[in-house]
């Protein structure tokens, strides 16, 4: 698969956010002229902390490993999911811990509502597309996935690769599905919307979503709070619902997984980065993203088998292009992230 900019993803996802509050700024004063070994951005020394970035999870370690060694600034993983970075900086607002956080787009409204972000347009962000990025320049898409079905062979005791939505129903699959919990992390919402619109609905009607979940819990279900593709490897979950990267991750590692698009159709999961307001090392903060958005960051991105935004890359270890073009779909994600509170009242009275 060539991996590059998709034209799926050029969908409305501006909608509804100039009703936000919004501050118009670009840089701050971020940008040092005689320092471009890190794509412009000053270099400090001393530590950088993006939320919501596990080691595992789309070739973070390798990524912050590499920005470490290029600038000399400790860049540590972080294991928060996209809702519990939320909470944190919610909770952190009068004396934030974090520099930089990473959330799926649909978080980027409840971001935004809340003043977590400062602006900084970090270099190359004037290659992404308009509506992948907050005009005035607090959140910006870094890459994309899709959700998908990561299938351990292994461990389905001789049903075959599931293939669809429905098929995942059937008793051969009972207690050897998972999916990370739809209320705290962006992909298990995503999940969630995937099989709502597969299954017919849409923003205003989750009825057939919660159908399905419950119809899949009832199945016996695993759903689990934080990322489980270890699970996977080891037969504990045999067949995950998270993003396809994940899986392509594994079956590079040596497991023996399959990635299905299911048959119905699935989304597509563009993922944010922002820089923390009153960040404790904004510098660094400033550089990370520089890096993040760099030709070489969006590289170590595709490595993790990540769309990029910026670029693209030949990686035949995916699905090919023609099948994401049928089966992988963009919505709404700013009114995914408005509809979000909702779906969270509707999802603990239905399901816990």
């Amino acid at each position: 698969m060539t991996i590059s900019k998709s034209r799926k993803l050029k969908t409305l996802v501006l909608t509804g956010v100039t009703a936000l509050a919004l501050t118009a700024c670009g840089n701050t004063g971020a940008l040092d002229e005689n320092d471009d070994s890190n794509g412009g951005a000053k270099s400090t020394g001393g530590q950088v902390i993006t939320y919501n970035s596990p080691a595992e999870w789309g070739n973070f370690g390798n990524v912050h490993k590499a920005f470490t060694e290029k600038t000399g600034i400790d860049a540590p993983n972080d294991p928060k999911n996209s809702g519990q970075a939320l909470a944190a900086l919610q909770s952190e607002k009068d004396s934030p811990v974090a520099d930089v956080v990473y959330t799926g787009i649909a978080f980027a409204p409840q971001l935004m509502a809340s003043d977590l972000l400062e602006p900084y347009v970090p270099e190359n962000a004037d290659q992404i597309d308009d509506n992948l990025k907050d005009p005035d320049g607090h959140w910006h898409t870094v890459h994309s996935g899709a959700v998908a079905f990561i299938v351990n062979e292994d461990f389905l005791d001789g049903a075959a690769v599931p293939q669809s939505w429905d098929d995942l129903l059937k008793p051969e699959y009972e207690g050897k599905v998972g999916l990370l919990a739809p209320t705290q992390a962006a992909v298990g919402y995503s999940v969630a919307t995937a099989v709502n619109f597969a299954m017919g609905g849409d923003f205003e009607n989750w009825d057939p979503g919660f159908e399905y979940l419950e119809a899949l819990v009832d199945n016996g279900a695993i759903i689990s709070a934080q990322t489980a593709t270890a699970k996977v490897s080891q037969g504990e979950i045999p067949i995950l619902i998270d993003a396809d990267f994940n899986g392509y991750k594994l079956k590079s590692e040596g497991t023996n997984v399959t990635v299905v698009l299911p048959e119905e159709g699935t989304i597509l999961i563009p993922y944010t980065m922002g820089l923390v307001k009153g960040a404790p090392n904004p510098e660094n903060g400033k550089a990370l993203l520089d890096f993040y958005f760099s030709e070489e960051g969006q590289a170590l991105w595709a490595e993790g088998f990540m769309i990029p935004v910026i670029g693209e890359v030949d990686n035949p270890d995916m699905l090919p292009k023609s099948e994401y073009d049928e089966r992988a779909n963009a919505v709404d994600y700013i009114k995914q992230g408005e509809v979000q509170q909702d779906f969270n009242d509707l999802y603990r009275q239905r399901l816990g």
